[in-house]
């Protein structure tokens, strides 16, 4: 039952797209490609998981998401540049029956695939063979059921070219980012709040502002928002939405067809609104684009999963300054999972945890990153997430710098315990919080 529960948002998602590629294409031939695409999707896709596993399954298919979003990127622009344009002038010719059929199976893969990574297990491998033959047939009884339906869609609602690819593109992303592994909003919402923060930082350093004599506190303070958290979700979500918004103002700002052929008022008066009807009803599919992109924006910032993430345990040091922590102490730092510890001397506090990788080897980091404001991680499954911008980092580059990676911290194994230099330790955290943390980065 909470299977099934997990895959009803992609569901619904296909059952929408389905009758728009039949209504806009090549009628119940393409349902048809786009069902056998969905299975092959699944199949593929758990044969991936089955076989090769960890992270490799997930990359190409986020390789993917990516990239056809940045091809509605371009898309979009060069709608609005043609915007001026009269509809048949604007609009693609329709494909033919090879093209609508290849277009539908490629949907279908991919639609199948990023469903079928919904129910993959968390530590790895396959999914059930019971889940995955009900996920390959519901996804096909979808397709050929919904087909069906979309004889009754009225054909001025049916969308075609630029609009059409905003929903299909709109809808993937709602599939994608219910997946941790293949989100891509928190990680745009990342790269644009490292952007604005490496920028600033730059821009004030390289022009000696925060040595400034006029500059007061309270300016301080208004320039410190710009390294808050709600500066990359809302720039985010600017890129996000525009792309959608451009297609939806270039419908808008159609040129309406010419009349001066047309000698009688009421006959020009009637043509011009029955256009303006038509152009209203064709901002349907961009106008539920941008719903399916706030339902994946959503479960891209709350996402369905509960992470582990245990309260710092303190440790001292010994005279000699040394932090040790035995492998099978009070936790087992072996079994895999993320412990974190924290380490006061005075008023320094640093907090920092250890696990063993997938390849055998503990490591020591920071509870925090070069990047975003020190909120910690937590772990699901292969992943540890940053929770100040929910990017997820495999377990396979923890211990690595870079990016949002966890800060590495020296250590060695000695015997039965992991040792690390508490001074080494403090200073670390000290130097990584104070250019993350509330902007101080600029030097104030």
């Amino acid at each position: 039952m909470l299977t099934a529960l997990k895959v009803i948002p992609q569901l619904l998602c296909w059952a929408i797209l389905v009758p728009a590629l039949s209504r806009s294409l090549a009628g119940t031939a393409t349902a048809v490609a786009a069902a056998t695409g969905f299975v092959a999707g699944v199949a593929g896709e758990n044969l991936l998981l089955a076989y090769v596993g960890g992270e490799i399954p997930f990359r190409p298919l986020r390789g993917i998401c990516g990239v056809i979003f940045l091809l509605l990127w371009g898309a979009s622009v060069w709608a609005l540049y043609r915007s001026g344009s009269t509809r048949s002038e604007a609009e693609p010719p329709a494909p033919g029956p090879i093209a609508a059929g290849a277009a539908a199976v490629s949907v279908g893969v991919l639609a199948g695939a990023l469903t079928l990574c919904r129910l993959a297990p968390l530590d790895g491998g396959a999914v059930r063979l019971i889940p995955y033959l009900s996920l390959a047939g519901a996804g096909a009884v979808v397709a050929l059921g919904a087909a069906s339906l979309a004889k009754y869609l009225p054909e001025r609602l049916a969308p075609r070219g630029i609009p059409l690819m905003a929903l299909v593109v709109s809808a993937l992303m709602v599939m994608a980012c219910s997946v941790q592994r293949l989100d891509l909003f928190s990680p745009l919402s990342m790269e644009v709040m490292k952007f604005i923060h490496d920028f600033v930082h730059q821009f004030f350093e390289s022009m000696l502002i925060p040595d400034h004599p006029f500059f007061r506190s309270d300016v301080w303070g208004y320039i410190g928002l710009l390294f808050g958290d709600k500066v990359g979700l809302w720039g985010g979500l600017a890129l996000w939405y525009l792309p959608v918004l451009f297609i939806a103002l270039a419908l808008r700002l159609e040129r309406l067809p010419s009349v001066a052929h047309i000698r009688q008022g009421a006959a020009r008066r009637k043509l011009l609104a029955a256009f303006i009807r038509e152009r209203r009803l064709r901002l349907a599919a961009p106008l539920l684009a941008l719903v399916f992109l706030t339902g994946a924006a959503y479960q891209s910032r709350f996402p369905a999963a509960e992470y582990w993430d245990p309260k710092p345990i303190e440790v001292t040091a010994t005279p000699a300054g040394q932090i040790a922590i035995p492998k099978k102490g009070e936790v087992d730092l072996e079994d895999g999972k993320l412990h974190k510890f924290s380490y006061r001397q005075g008023s320094r506090e640093a907090r920092f945890f250890v696990m063993l990788t997938p390849a055998g080897q503990l490591v020591t980091t920071l509870d925090a990153c070069a990047i975003c404001q020190p909120e910690g991680y937590g772990q699901a499954g292969n992943a540890v997430i940053c929770y100040y911008c929910r990017t997820l980092i495999p377990l396979e580059t923890v211990g690595k710098p870079g990016g949002c990676n966890p800060v590495p911290v020296a250590c060695s194994v000695r015997g039965d315990a992991v040792v690390i230099d508490g001074m080494a330790l403090l200073n670390s955290w000290e130097s990584t919080v104070q250019v993350t943390a509330h902007g101080k980065g600029m030097g104030k």
